[in-house]
């Protein structure tokens, strides 16, 4: 690569970085995340994706690579290292766990109603008939019912009525659990970044990653295009949803079942800057 063409690639992934990260910035300093320990995590981070996905010929790269790659010093390079080599056991979030169990309960026939709607549940299933206990056991039998509902109930994604337990359908929306919404953030966005980095980087069939985008239009217009997108990809999530559960349920006893996915969905809006062109996308 020229270094003309280089530094144009250079200028452009910098302003690109720049923009994704400013409410990225914006949130860590409302939560109190220095730029202290901000650098001391990417440090970290620079290491980690030296170590991961920049080996020579199958083993992994030395201190003095990374140093090259990174621009990290040395003696912070075999720190980190060592620390990585210590390992830390990694707590499965207790969203990751309520994700599976609302997903089984808004997609799986069991737990539907002749509507097609997330029936409510006994508390512990009649005959053939699957309760909330027999849902919750279905994902995982290494955690109580009583406890996945008391969160629950604590969090308003659940309500009792009698002896049974019913569903806020709006319970991943309106949650306002910061260590709930944390994880959603770091996974999602995550993998939506992945599949950009993914088209960017590799050559083949790209990764779908699509957007529509429309500046100059009014509040009114604005509302009734985000209750259709919000109609409308609540629908595409909910089909995909059901077949992959069925998908799962099949494949997760096989030996090339390796993969996983993610598909999102999302919105932002927010009034324009008139002193930016409102041609040009802005953050």
């Amino acid at each position: 690569m020229s270094q003309n063409k280089h530094s144009k690639t250079q200028a452009a992934l910098v302003k690109a970085v720049a923009l994704l990260c400013k409410p990225l910035i914006r949130l860590l300093i409302e939560k109190g995340m220095t730029f202290p320990q901000f650098r001391e995590l990417m440090k970290e981070l620079y290491v980690e994706v030296a170590d991961e996905h920049f080996s020579l010929d199958s083993t992994k790269p030395s201190d003095s690579r990374i140093f090259v790659l990174t621009g990290v010093h040395r003696k912070d390079i075999k720190r980190i290292r060592e620390q990585a080599e210590q390992g830390s056991q990694q707590v499965t979030s207790s969203a990751s766990l309520s994700g599976e169990i609302v997903a089984r309960w808004t997609s799986m026939p069991d737990y539907l109603d002749d509507k097609g709607k997330p029936r409510r549940l006994l508390k512990s299933g009649k005959g053939d008939v699957p309760g909330f206990e027999q849902l919750v056991s279905s994902v995982s039998k290494d955690v109580r019912p009583r406890v996945i509902l008391d969160e629950w109930l604590r969090l308003n994604m659940a309500r009792l009525k009698d002896e049974y337990v019913v569903l806020n359908q709006s319970a991943f929306v309106t949650n306002k659990e910061f260590n709930e919404m944390a994880y959603y953030l770091g996974h999602n966005v995550h993998d939506h970044i992945a599949s950009c980095v993914n088209n960017i980087l590799v050559e083949g069939e790209p990764m779908l990653e699509r957007s529509v985008y429309y500046a100059s239009l009014t509040d009114e217009s604005v509302n009734k295009l985000r209750a259709l997108a919000s109609k409308k990809g609540d629908e595409l999530l909910q089909h995909v949803n059901k077949q992959a559960i069925k998908f799962y349920d099949a494949d997760k006893q096989k030996a090339d079942a390796t993969y996983r996915m993610r598909l999102g969905v999302y919105w932002y809006q927010k009034q324009l800057d008139t002193s930016v062109d409102v041609n040009q996308e802005s953050n």
